[in-house]
């Protein structure tokens, strides 16, 4: 399995904020880690609130931890409440299951890391991340 580079993640970070302009967004927080959930890269845009840094971080890490996006860990606690409850309790708080997580996978299909972006809506984020990863060819699980 290869290894995120920080070069990518920048370039996924450069191309997620491209498509945010693109779309109009609000002021997106792009957190890039690696395979082991450890940060790689994480950019503002000027004017992103502060929260916004450990939110996508958590949606990131959360896709990480269990395998898949953040918006599927959406789905998960709308049918399993109870148990993505105790999933955020094992994770300290830092699970967010809402879109904006994506896993990352090189040309194997083998997961190299997350972005997590926060900012606009959870809709919104999901798509800059997707055009991230894409635009530095890179593929995802969305």
């Amino acid at each position: 399995m290869g290894a995120l580079k920080l070069n990518e993640s920048i370039e996924i970070t450069r191309k997620a904020f491209d498509h945010g302009c693109e779309l109009g967004a609000a002021p997106l927080t792009v957190a890039v880690l690696d395979a082991g959930g450890k940060l790689v890269s994480l950019q503002r845009q000027d004017g992103s609130s502060m929260l916004r840094p450990d939110v996508a971080t958590a949606k990131a890490w959360g896709a990480l931890a269990m395998g898949k996006s953040s918006r599927a860990l959406a789905d998960d606690a709308a049918q399993r409440p109870a148990f993505v409850s105790a999933l955020n309790t094992l994770a300290h708080g830092n699970l967010v299951p809402v879109p904006g997580g994506v896993l990352v996978l090189d040309n194997e299909r083998q997961v190299v890391g997350a972005v997590g972006i926060s900012g606009d809506t959870s809709d919104i984020d999901e798509l800059c991340a997707i055009a991230g990863i894409r635009g530095a060819g890179l593929y995802c699980d969305a």
